[in-house]
């Protein structure tokens, strides 16, 4: 399936963990980390569990949950969500603050012990993660990097921008990792969810930039969010009469053709091939 949005929900809100699914996101997130204050951590563990154990609780997306940075944090959420059998449920695990390929891969035996073979979503927010990005996208739990602007920015002691120029180059450099690695790479939320064109506008760069998704903080941003990383009709379209024609050009032993007047080579062909993915992962929502 495709990861264009992932939504956050807190996870000491039972009510909202059950609504979520409801906004039409790629990804829900039940959040056991930034959403949650030190004292509710328990509860909040007891309540994702109680909702992933639901029977009625069956939702079209991804489902994922958000632990605390690796160590004692992380090993008391995966045992207090995954009481007893894995719930089915349950399909992937986000890691915040990962800073190494040993992050991700502590969390992965952590997964281990408890009988759950589950994808990591890997967020890089520091200096030390978009530096190790590479290391921690090739890592064997990595199923995406995920790139949180907001605490890298307090991390290098940047100042916000509009612009956010300031973080450009690490928004680079994880699309890189991620696709060198051959996983997915998400993109930093947009922190004022009233702001639609604001988003409109990030979210495009975000697609401009090769990023397959984003994070969104209100069910509002979602909408927008899969209609930008969704092709248009008309892209699909001719990404199809390349593919066609491409079939042909390889029966005939051309290496490059024609498609509407332009000129198709490999480099074509492979974004061709990236549009009918997107489009057909976008469809089996």
């Amino acid at each position: 399936m495709a990861r264009r949005s992932v939504l956050f929900s807190p996870g000491d809100r039972p009510d909202m963990m059950r609504k979520a699914p409801d906004a039409g996101a790629d990804v829900i997130v039940f959040d056991l980390e930034d959403a949650v204050a030190p004292a509710r951590k328990a509860e909040a563990r007891a309540a994702v569990h109680e909702v992933l154990a639901d029977p009625g609780f069956d939702p079209d997306s991804e489902v994922c949950v958000r632990v605390n940075p690796t160590g004692v944090a992380a090993d008391e959420d995966v045992a207090g969500v995954l009481d007893g059998p894995p719930p089915d449920a349950l399909d992937s695990v986000m890691l915040p603050k990962t800073a190494s390929a040993t992050d991700v891969e502590t969390l992965g035996r952590i997964l281990d012990e408890h009988d759950a073979d589950l994808p990591v979503l890997a967020i890089v927010e520091s200096a030390a993660g978009v530096l190790a990005a590479a290391e921690i996208a090739a890592a064997g739990p990595t199923d995406a990097l995920v790139f949180g602007a907001e605490d890298l920015a307090a991390d290098i002691g940047a100042t916000r921008t509009e612009a956010g120029t300031e973080v450009l180059y690490a928004r680079e450099h994880v699309v890189l990792a991620a696709s060198a690695a051959g996983v997915d790479a998400v993109d930093t939320v947009y922190t004022d969810f009233e702001d639609e064109a604001g988003l409109r506008e990030a979210t495009a760069f975000a697609v401009e930039l090769g990023y397959d998704g984003k994070m969104a903080i209100h069910p509002a941003q979602v909408g927008p969010i899969n209609d930008a990383f969704t092709p248009a009709d008309e892209r699909v379209e001719w990404a199809r009469r390349v593919l066609d024609a491409r079939e042909e050009a390889d029966a005939e032993g051309r290496g490059v053709f024609r498609v509407d007047g332009e000129m198709i080579d490999a480099p074509l062909v492979a974004q061709a091939e990236r549009i009918v993915e997107r489009a057909e992962a976008a469809g089996e929502r």
